[in-house]
């Protein structure tokens, strides 16, 4: 009984830690301040960037409803910076130091990947309004 009875406050932890995604915690830490907290580009430092930042929901409304995951995290990890400079986007470097995870690239290979960019860019298809009717990895 006694060990049941130290299992619940563990369990209403783990609960409560569960309600926000790890991509939605990498979100806030990394992207809030220009994004803001909708990503809808409205965070508090998006007036002073040279280029207004991305809403961030439209990814997706923007290619026809297409979810372009691959695009997406090499925005992030700073793969297209040299294709596709974004002056004020920085690199999240946060996201890239970190343990990997296998990811099927859609032409039958599979890459390492880090978890935390997958987290991240997980948690932006689901800001995505209306939601993604087509994927591409």
């Amino acid at each position: 009984m006694k060990r049941i009875l130290l299992l619940i406050p563990i369990l209403f932890v783990g609960s409560s830690l569960d309600a926000q995604s790890v991509g939605e915690i990498l979100f806030k830490e990394n992207c809030v301040s220009c994004h803001g907290f909708t990503g809808q580009g409205d965070g508090p430092l998006s007036a002073d960037l040279g280029t207004a930042p991305a809403d961030l929901t439209q990814i997706a409304s923007r290619r026809d409803g297409v979810w372009p995951m691959l695009e997406v995290m090499s925005i992030l990890d700073g793969y297209l910076k040299a294709t596709n400079p974004r002056e004020d986007m920085p690199i999240v470097e946060d996201l890239l130091d970190n343990d990997m995870v296998e990811f099927d690239t859609g032409n039958g290979l599979t890459a390492l990947v880090p978890i935390k960019l997958i987290e991240v860019v997980n948690y932006l298809e689901s800001l995505q309004d209306p939601r993604p009717t087509r994927y591409i990895p």
